[in-house]
């Protein structure tokens, strides 16, 4: 029995206990048990809405899950038979500890040869001087990497391509999503190996890859023992993104001088001449189909991934479960009524009368209408080091609390 799977039955067979004993304090110390279960079952909710959020709203929940937990306690300890209640408190608790364990994500990616000639192009300005930080180059030096920093003025195309004439077998890149994108797209190219070295400041498709975000120089093993996964990549007027490309407030904002130093300020800023009255702009002349076929000529917000997106209260919110799917993700925003649409699709297109500003995995870029999104199917081999998790965090949770009792089954039983 993998540990897994073993994880899931331990979970279950804790929450069964726990709740037979929370039934035996509700029934034998009537009221007060009663009300102490109630507390817990208030606890609860609180810890699956802190799942679902993030920031400051999660920290929220966390604190009104741990008060109605101690409330709870309060009252169990107060009254008959406590010693059942709090016993079954504290078996509930260690349920969810080792649910976590259960859908913990560690992937064993098929064996691969290692490259002879790998290079690892890096960016000492990404992620405020993370290859600095971590002496990324002389580690790449150890492990018989060339590693090539970027320079202000440099062409990181044709310092790759150079060096992929001269026999680099193997690319690397350690920078922020743009400059992934860009040696993945030679990587794939060639049918080349690519490892995503996390040294930027977000590493959204390192997370999504599977990818320690801490282990920065960990990445680099990727070359010397990692296994191997074919990914999708996608494309906008032919030009590759590996994590998405924005249209509407998103792309007005990161247009704008100072986006990169305050976003929030920047995105409220943009709101008003994008969404108010006299925005009159890009948003109002956005032309495109939704999954049904219908035919629009706004949005607030269009999103375009590499692979749909966990987006709004999920569990794993903001991240994709998958990153060969095959298909794009597309999520429309529409001010009232409107509403908010997602779908996916292999092919989408937005046209407009005039060039339209996107934001390319967080690049500002002005593009000739119409554009033209495509998936690129298992377009890109990815090595990911032994010791990462080798795919996205989100890969394996449920998507909504109400599946977790279900989900935790289907692993008990082999079945996922």
């Amino acid at each position: 029995m993998s540990s897994h799977r073993l994880a899931a039955v331990v979970s279950l067979l804790l929450l069964a206990v726990s709740l037979v004993g929370l039934a035996v304090t509700a029934v034998t110390s009537f009221p007060r048990g009663l009300l102490a279960v109630v507390l817990v079952l208030v606890a609860v909710v609180a810890g699956l809405e802190a799942l679902r959020c993030r920031g400051a709203r999660r920290v929220i929940w966390l604190v009104a899950c741990a008060l109605f937990l101690v409330a709870a306690l309060t009252v169990m300890i107060s009254g008959d038979h406590h010693l059942v209640g709090i016993g079954s408190i504290v078996l509930l608790v260690l349920s969810v500890g080792v649910a976590r364990r259960a859908f913990r994500n560690h992937t064993t990616l098929p064996a691969a040869t290692p490259p002879s000639r790998p290079i690892v192009v890096w960016n000492p300005k990404s992620g405020g001087g993370k290859a600095v930080t971590h002496q990324l180059a002389d580690q790449a030096r150890k492990r018989g990497f060339e590693p090539i920093e970027l320079k202000p003025g440099d062409d990181l195309v044709q310092l790759v391509r150079d060096a992929v004439e001269r026999g680099a077998d193997g690319l690397a890149a350690a920078g922020g999503d743009g400059t992934q994108a860009l040696v993945a797209t030679i990587a794939a190219e060639h049918d080349l190996p690519f490892a995503c070295i996390p040294a930027g400041t977000r590493n959204h498709f390192a997370l999504d890859l599977g990818v320690d975000r801490d282990d920065v120089v960990g990445a680099l093993d990727a070359f010397i023992d990692g296994g191997e996964r074919r990914v999708d990549l996608a494309e906008v007027n032919g030009r590759v993104f590996v994590n998405n490309v924005s249209l509407g407030l998103y792309a007005e904002a990161v247009q704008r001088p100072g986006y990169r130093e305050s976003k929030l300020r920047t995105l409220l800023d943009t709101a008003p001449d994008v969404l108010g009255p006299a925005s009159g702009d890009s948003t109002s002349e956005l032309h495109w189909r939704d999954q049904d076929g219908e035919s629009h000529d706004s949005a607030a917000v269009i999103l375009v991934s590499n692979n749909p997106y966990r987006l709004g209260r999920v569990m794993g919110s903001g991240t994709r479960p998958r990153m060969d799917g095959g298909v794009l993700g597309v999520a429309a925003m529409q001010a009232p009524p409107g509403g908010q649409r997602q779908w996916s699709t292999p092919t989408f297109e937005v046209d407009s009368p005039r060039p339209i500003p996107v934001g390319v995995d967080g690049e500002a870029l002005v593009l000739d209408a119409p554009l033209q999104f495509a998936s690129r199917p298992a377009a890109l081999r990815v090595r990911i080091a032994p010791q990462h998790p080798g795919a996205s965090p989100s890969a394996t949770l449920p998507e909504h609390p109400a599946q977790v009792i279900g989900r935790l089954l289907a692993v008990a039983a082999g079945r996922a």
